[in-house]
């Protein structure tokens, strides 16, 4: 049961307002802003998705730079909120075709339409994008897509080739096309977030591949769609998976350790040849969802290292390797390292000829950042940095350094291996060829090389 829902910007203003209860008190957004803000809990530099203040639950998730908050004063489950924040932010993202600040506050009435249909007096109603489509009647008003976030999903794909058509991702799957028609087209996104620690000596501890096959279709009349995964696909690292799949081929090149469906997918011919059968909803959905922890290529190899220069100074000698192809371009690379707490002044030296490259030294929290606009596949890249320290230091410098992280987005690139084989459409327009998009992204979520 949701007493309140409200979206606030990074700055904190306040976007989307709703209180559908009355039984939490109206300042309950600048409580929340200021608790989240001004944090201060043990090592926690952020505040967790969850946290009570005065017998208030406040919920939240952090959706493309703007936070989705839910209160309530009663014992909910937190992962259905969770989830429920999650879907109402893609509820949202279908109709307006672009999330952000402007398109809130452009549409703001639709917004309150949707959430008025999704929430009725606290309990939850539908989030389905499809079943809304009956009840909400509000046309929603074209936001620039110039103006999208860089770091936004739509944004990712929108830097590359012809085979990514960034601008499709942005429209409104109720909005037609001017001329009143729609454009026939289907998307399908393979998005990996990566989790690696390797140890000081470069070898792999821990790995992991969070994966999801997102689905987004313009298609008019709700055509059948079959989906082609690899054939030398396997599911659960013993022969036998809770799921109760096994490989046509034994032992598969790609091995998930589970996954789970949408509900709309009919699983018949999965056991025989991999193939998935569905009558897409309206809307952005993930069709499957997986995890991988069999071994992988990484990426990126870090090497760190850190050495004294004296009494009151220090080396730091940070290298990353694209271990990828060099037709494959990685994009906004960040490499984060914390030092000694006696760090005073840190001087940097990039390799000649570095272009799109930028290091700071954040004094307030001792922190190095690198940054690399791109990476080309194959290539290397060093940085030194000199650190001088305000007193010496009695601890070892390596103890109290590190680990490094890295953050990155590579567009066309997957390290499961996992491939779309073909996308078929079971009834094809008369008069035009339905377009079909079937494109990668793989995505650091903890990405960390220890010193």
């Amino acid at each position: 049961m949701i007493s309140q829902f409200f979206v606030l910007s990074q700055r904190g203003d306040n976007i989307v307002f709703r209180d559908y209860r009355g039984e939490v008190q109206k300042g309950s957004a600048e409580i929340f802003f200021r608790k989240v803000k001004f944090w201060e809990d043990g090592d926690l530099q952020e505040a967790p998705p969850v946290f009570n203040v005065d017998g208030v639950n406040y919920f939240h998730v952090k959706v493309v730079g703007l936070l989705f908050v839910a209160t309530t004063r009663v014992n909910v489950s937190p992962s259905l909120v969770l989830e429920l924040l999650q879907r109402i932010a893609r509820v949202i993202k279908d109709y307006l075709g672009i999330l952000n600040e402007d398109s809130l506050r452009k549409n703001f009435v639709l917004v309150y339409e949707l959430l008025d249909e999704v929430i009725d007096f606290g309990y939850v109603q539908s989030t389905s994008t499809e079943m809304l489509k009956a009840y909400v009647f509000n046309e929603p008003l074209v936001v620039d897509a110039a103006r999208l976030s860089p770091l936004g999903p739509a944004s990712i794909f929108a830097q590359g080739t012809k085979r990514m058509p960034g601008i499709a991702v942005t429209k409104s799957v109720v909005a037609t096309e001017p001329g009143g028609r729609r454009r026939e087209e289907i998307f399908v996104d393979i998005i990996e977030k990566i989790s690696i620690t390797f140890s000081s000596s470069g070898y792999i501890l821990t790995s992991e591949i969070d994966g999801t096959i997102q689905m987004k279709s313009y298609l008019s009349g709700n055509p059948e769609i079959r989906l082609a995964l690899n054939d030398d696909l396997s599911i659960g690292r013993s022969q036998g998976s809770a799921y109760g799949y096994r490989s046509s081929s034994g032992s598969g090149t790609v091995v998930l350790d589970d996954c789970n469906f949408h509900e709309s997918v009919r699983l018949d011919s999965f056991d025989i040849d991999r193939t998935l059968s569905l009558i897409p909803p309206d809307g952005e959905f993930p069709v499957m969802n997986y995890r991988m922890t069999q071994e992988f290529r990484p990426p990126f190899r870090i090497n760190a290292l850190i050495e004294e220069a004296g009494s009151l100074k220090a080396e730091v000698i940070l290298k990353v390797s694209a271990e990828f192809a060099s037709s494959v371009t990685a994009n906004t690379i960040k490499v984060q390292m914390p030092l000694p707490k006696c760090t005073s002044r840190v001087s940097f030296e990039l390799e000649s000829g570095a272009v799109g490259q930028t290091t700071d030294f954040k004094e307030a929290n001792k922190r190095l950042e690198w940054s690399l606009k791109k990476i080309v596949g194959g290539s290397e890249h060093t940085l030194r940095a000199k650190l001088t320290f305000a007193q010496e230091s009695h601890v070892n410098i390596t103890k109290e350094s590190g680990p490094v992280s890295v953050t990155f987005t590579i567009p066309m690139y997957n390290a499961s291996r996992l491939q779309v084989k073909y996308l078929q459409i079971a009834k094809k327009s008369a008069t035009h060829e339905p377009y079909r998009w079937v494109r990668y992204v793989t995505q650091a979520n903890s990405y960390v090389a220890r010193i």
